[in-house]
């Protein structure tokens, strides 16, 4: 496949993505609305039946419910935050390819040594993945200018660089895509936990200075919202900070074995060429 048609694809992957990006954050919006309404704003967690009421004594559904409306807002993050990490799982295990990365490198680079390229060729088809994607692109630009007569050493040898380093540019931005999704949850999740803090203590204040004696039940309310905000934003941003530092970890060892991998690759063309 051609650069132009690989970049062809590529735009229109990434149509795609962004159609499932806000399609993703639409409907876990969605979820996460009917969830707060019909299922903690139903009648039979509230005392009397009355979703307005105090909910029943050890009834968390209820008490969940009486956070207010920031709470479905912060399902909706909590779902995406669920969403994504799961999708970068699935994409990152897929960029691993099939078998060990080590036992794969090892097989390329005997296969090199004894000068066999069609058969490491076939090996990074049936290994597929990220790397092997990158070691394709390297090994038939490695085969082409072990053939070529017109160029000098340096000139082949700079030639090879240039072709890893372009199919490393088509690889690694499929890796890394949607961390940003990740790391501004870790922000805005605790915002929005905050701010629905400072609506219930709003809430919470209003009951105590009600003339004569505070409404016991706008003040309870009021501190369930402030509370129930600020549980569901840590909760967030802290599974976030988790997620985003443990896939930035696998794309930076796995980006270091692509690195490897390509310049042990320009080391064997170097050692084998004159």
């Amino acid at each position: 496949m051609s650069k132009k048609n690989k970049q062809g694809g590529q735009g229109l992957g990434d149509s795609l993505r962004s159609i499932f990006t806000s399609g993703a954050i639409i409907v876990a919006f969605i979820i996460s609305l009917l969830i707060f309404k019909l299922v903690m704003g139903n009648p039979i967690n509230f005392e009397g039946g009355n979703p307005a009421g105090a909910p029943l004594p050890g009834n968390y559904l209820g008490i969940v419910y009486k956070g207010g409306w920031v709470v479905p807002v912060l399902m909706t993050i909590n779902l995406v935050l669920l969403i994504f990490s799961v999708e970068r799982l699935i994409t990152i295990s897929k960029a691993k390819g099939r078998g060990r990365i080590n036992v794969f490198v090892k097989k390329l680079q005997n296969f090199l040594d004894a000068n066999q390229i069609d058969d490491a060729v076939d090996a990074c088809d049936k290994q597929r993945g990220s790397l092997a994607n990158v070691m394709r692109a390297g090994l038939l630009r490695y085969k082409a200018l072990k053939d070529d007569q017109t160029l000098e050493k340096d000139q082949k040898l700079v030639a090879l660089q240039k072709e890893f380093e372009e199919a490393t540019a088509l690889e690694l931005p499929l890796l890394s895509r949607n961390l940003v999704i990740l790391s501004t949850i870790a922000t805005i999740s605790v915002l929005t936990g905050l701010f629905g803090t400072v609506l219930g203590m709003i809430r919470a204040f209003a009951a105590l200075a009600t003339a004569g004696a505070p409404d016991a039940l706008a003040l309870a309310t009021g501190i369930s919202e402030a509370l129930i905000n600020t549980a569901f934003g840590i909760i967030g941003s802290l599974l976030a900070i988790i997620f985003y530092n443990y896939f930035s970890t696998r794309i930076d060892n796995f980006t270091y074995k692509i690195d490897e991998a390509g310049f042990s690759l320009v080391q064997s063309f170097a050692a084998t060429t004159k």
